[in-house]
């Protein structure tokens, strides 16, 4: 369980300084992906709700320091954003190669509305221009739909459970060989 813990930490880390360091460098039309959106509904999708909003509240406290919105406005946006995959997950097909795309880029378009949705509810008036923002959630979303067959790979290596770990509880259920 702590290496578990401790990889996910790492992916915190990592989602923060690419996010910061070198994605917001890397925009298309002046627009930047949501790593940290795309990574709690990674999360949200393999683990489930309450997981799912966790991981989207820490993450989004951690993004919120380097922004200038108020301080939980990520971290908010993203756990519901989290919360709601994880509901949903249960009814989605486990197989497809197309999911990791296709939840990147929902989930990025609507954390990215909620994000907006919030901000306007505590009085960011510029987040609200509705032409720029209908823009910006678009680009976004499909800019996090591009990066999310490697954001949940990434995220399935954190969350795997460990070898040995498997391999003791196969061995005590008499399934193995």
């Amino acid at each position: 369980m702590l290496t578990r813990r401790l990889r996910l930490a790492v992916l915190i880390m990592l989602v923060v300084i690419s996010q910061t360091a070198v994605f917001s460098h890397l925009r298309i039309t002046g627009v930047a992906p949501s790593l940290g959106i795309v990574a709690t509904v990674a999360v949200a999708y393999r683990e489930g709700a309450e997981a799912g909003a966790v991981f989207g509240f820490v993450i989004g406290l951690a993004i919120d320091l380097f922004l200038r919105t108020p301080l939980g406005l990520s971290a908010l946006s993203w756990a519901l954003t989290g919360y709601a995959v994880g509901v949903v997950q249960g009814a989605l097909l486990r197989s497809s190669r197309w999911i990791a795309i296709a939840l990147g880029g929902l989930g990025g378009l609507v954390g990215g509305a909620l994000f907006v949705l919030v901000g306007a509810l505590v009085g960011l008036e510029q987040l609200v221009n509705t032409t720029r923002t209908i823009r910006v959630l678009l680009v976004e979303s499909a800019y996090d739909a591009l990066i999310a067959p490697l954001v949940f790979f990434v995220t399935d290596w954190a969350l795997r459970e460990s070898e040995a770990r498997s391999r003791r509880a196969v061995g005590r259920s008499g399934w193995s060989r």
